[in-house]
């Protein structure tokens, strides 16, 4: 082994047509919360606080009330066509698609909602490239959390998937409390983000 070689890690080539999810779950030693997008392997930067603080809030708040029939889960790939499987931050899916312990992803038709916290080396695929990803595979529902103000508190933008035209509308931005209706009744103090 040549000191070249010992510091710099030997990346696997891509495949001529990009990788697919079969890589994404069997190549080995991929760090992390590795996605798939568009082929591409996507590896994340290690978590800030903000970050987890926010997925743990939100894990929380939307399990006090979620219906028998729905489960909240964190950082599960959801496999949208054979050459993207992103990683929401949150996800609701159908109780049906959880199947026993080893599962590793949920298919895009058993996702209800899909939840992105916005970090600083994923400000790009979160607010442009993902929703898009997720309108056109037809989830429902779409959040995506920004840290902001002073009090760096999420804000949470609430999008409805709308039927004629396949791409998500905003339809609420919120501050210091989530209070909605859909996918079910939900109620979480934002600003709870303190106590963590």
């Amino acid at each position: 082994m040549t000191a070249e070689s010992a510091e710099h890690p030997r990346w696997p080539l891509p495949p001529i047509d990009g990788y697919t999810v079969d890589d994404l779950f069997t190549l080995p030693d991929l760090p992390p919360h590795t996605e798939l997008l568009d082929g591409s392997l996507v590896f994340v930067s290690p978590q800030r606080n903000f970050h987890a603080d926010v997925i743990d809030l939100l894990v929380s708040g939307l399990r006090r009330t979620v219906p028998p029939e729905l489960k909240v889960k964190r950082e599960m790939t959801v496999v949208i066509d054979k050459r993207n499987g992103p990683e929401p931050d949150v996800s609701i899916v159908r109780r049906e698609a959880v199947k026993d312990p080893t599962q590793t992803f949920y298919k895009v038709a058993d996702v209800l909602l899909a939840v992105e916290v916005v970090s600083p080396d994923s400000e790009a695929r979160d607010r442009n490239a993902k929703p898009l990803k997720y309108a056109a595979a037809g989830i429902p529902h779409f959040w995506l959390v920004e840290m902001a103000g002073q009090d760096n508190h999420p804000v949470v933008q609430v999008h409805e998937l709308g039927r004629a035209s396949g791409t998500y509308a905003l339809t609420g931005i919120h501050h210091d409390r989530l209070k909605l209706s859909v996918p079910y009744d939900i109620d979480i103090d934002l600003t709870a983000i303190d106590e963590l």
